[in-house]
């Protein structure tokens, strides 16, 4: 599984293009100004750290992602659990409703990804 390490900053950013793509790479840098308060040299340069990144692409002057906002949340996700609960889904599920108690609909829910993704 790939790393995608990002800065607050940058997941900001790559939060405008996954928003807005494809987007023309001056309409990116009119948005970076007005949402981020940021010139056009920093909106080129963190663009190309996140290209370098395998994150999004720069092709023509039209900006792309490469990898989907949910697959990187989920690259997120798994990483967290790894390094938190040393890859332990169970660990990571028994912390994150300690104390709650699931509703119906939640454990019905949760049982039905279990079995989807169970193996066979």
């Amino acid at each position: 599984m790939k790393e995608y390490k990002l800065a607050e900053s940058e997941e900001k950013f790559a939060g405008l293009i996954w928003q807005n793509e494809p987007i023309g790479s001056g309409d990116l840098v009119k948005l970076s100004e007005k949402e981020m308060n940021w010139k056009k040299s920093t909106t080129y340069t963190v663009l190309k750290k996140l290209c370098e990144k395998g994150i999004f692409q720069n092709e023509n002057a039209v900006v792309s992602s490469l990898i989907t906002r949910d697959k990187y949340y989920a690259n997120q996700s798994i990483r967290f659990v790894e390094d938190t609960f040393g890859g332990s889904l169970p660990k990571f599920l028994t912390a994150f409703i300690s104390g709650e108690k699931l509703s119906k609909h939640q454990a019905e829910e949760l049982k039905r990804l279990i079995d989807e993704h169970k193996e066979v």
